[in-house]
């Protein structure tokens, strides 16, 4: 069961204290999920050639804000958007520009994370231009993915933070992707980022132990070449590969039950994977 109200939990593998949920908070946290999937679902057919990542994101806020929530990312350390779109070799956290246009057999990840009274849904998915992209980036795409849920099916009650990031690196890597280390998947709830970290990669029956009531996001960025990651000096967002060979990310947020998990970000419309239409 989960807990009948909040708690905090105290592991030493953890960067915090991690909060306990109880099922009210999980009917918040389903309400904030699926906004941010619906999102995700009302974009896709938008993920065209031609238009630019500006636009995009001006349709995500607009959407968002028709619903009567708000945009997490807006203002959040300063950035200025509803989302973050990013292109090919990046990684994480592209900026939307009225000055980058997709073109055909692009790959993107576009991350939305909203807030609806109060809670937080935070989940991405990939798209391809054009429906079809070259081979690699197909398979770099769908390994991901697979690696999402992998990573998934591995939280239940006992279980450890590192069988969760075991699965998904060994998956990975088995079929010749890297997995980035730089970035992780965090706690959320009434909180953007919260304890604890969730490692993609790691080691069966290490770090935390997964209790009923936690929170978080799995989020696993896969890359073709190495996995380390640069850092825009410009603009301090722009994650890309150091090779800027292609990178793919999916992401759900979740949550530990008394028997398994729950995820608040299904796609309404089943678009888990391109491609969408």
């Amino acid at each position: 069961m989960l807990p009948a109200q909040r708690q905090l939990y105290n592991h030493p593998d953890s960067s915090g204290p991690i909060t306990l949920h109880t099922a009210e908070d999980f009917e918040g946290m389903r309400a904030a999920g699926r906004l941010a999937a619906e999102a995700l679902d009302m974009i896709s057919e938008f993920v065209v050639e031609g238009v630019s990542t500006a636009e995009l994101d001006k349709r995500i806020q607009d959407y968002v804000e028709g619903a009567g929530a708000v945009s997490a990312t807006i203002g959040y350390r300063g950035y200025q958007h509803a989302s973050c779109i990013s292109l090919n070799e990046v990684v994480c956290h592209g900026i939307p520009s009225d000055n980058t246009r997709l073109e055909d057999k692009d790959i993107l990840n576009i991350d939305v994370t909203v807030i609806v009274d109060g809670w937080h849904g935070d989940t991405s998915r990939m798209y391809v231009v054009g429906g079809s992209s070259f081979p690699t980036r197909e398979k770099l795409i769908r390994v991901t993915y697979e690696c999402l849920w992998k990573g998934i099916h591995a939280v239940k009650p006992g279980a450890t933070l590192g069988d969760v990031g075991a699965a998904i690196q060994k998956h990975g890597e088995k079929a010749g992707f890297s997995i980035v280390r730089q970035f992780v998947g965090h706690g959320l709830g009434e909180q953007f980022h919260m304890s604890p970290n969730i490692f993609h990669f790691g080691k069966p029956g290490k770090g935390v132990e997964l209790v009923p009531g936690m929170l978080f996001t799995i989020e696993p960025m896969l890359n073709v070449g190495t996995y380390k990651v640069d850092i825009d000096e410009e603009d301090g967002w722009t994650a890309r590969t150091r090779d800027r060979k292609s990178s793919a990310q999916f992401e759900h947020s979740v949550g530990v039950t008394a028997d398994g998990f729950e995820i608040f970000t299904n796609s309404p419309r089943g678009f888990e994977q391109p491609p969408y239409l």
